[in-house]
């Protein structure tokens, strides 16, 4: 994997608790992949800062930071090599502390991890994301959020 990243991406969705999130990023190919008989795995590593934004009560945190760091493991199908469905955990900063409505972290640093289906189109791609965040209960609360997100691609 060299320094230079091979894509770019912007990304938004909605969460659990009124919540939306954008994104945008950057993503490094990695130097594995795999092919068998019915299609072929391959692996990327994503960064990305974002921003939440809430309408709920005044308690509630506006515009917290999101900050990250995602390895991703991609299928690609031999029979429609265009399409993909892939999965991936990372580390994420979530700053300040994320409340909203009856949810409200306990810890900054939380694992996000997501499921995701698209499709390729050249150099471009676009893919629909479920997306979840928690601290896998290193404190408590620990109410995770949930988000659908839609996902545009570029690789150079």
């Amino acid at each position: 994997m060299g320094l230079a990243p091979t894509g770019v991406f912007v990304q938004a969705g909605v969460g659990d608790q009124s919540t939306d999130a954008y994104l945008a990023g950057l993503t490094w190919t990695l130097p594995w992949r795999y092919n068998f008989g019915f299609g072929s795995f391959g692996a990327y590593f994503g960064a990305a800062i974002g921003r939440w934004h809430t309408n709920g009560p005044e308690e509630s945190t506006a515009w917290p930071t999101q900050i990250s760091a995602t390895p991703t493991l991609r299928f690609s199908p031999r029979v429609a090599s265009n399409w993909f469905a892939e999965i991936g955990v990372g580390a994420n900063d979530i700053v300040p502390l994320f409340k909203s409505g009856h949810k409200r972290f306990s810890t900054e640093f939380n694992f996000g991890d997501h499921v995701g289906i698209g499709r390729e189109f050249g150099p471009m791609e676009v893919s629909l994301r479920v997306e979840h965040f928690s601290n896998a209960g290193i404190s408590h609360p620990n109410p995770g959020e949930n988000f659908e997100q839609l996902r545009y691609a570029y690789h150079f």
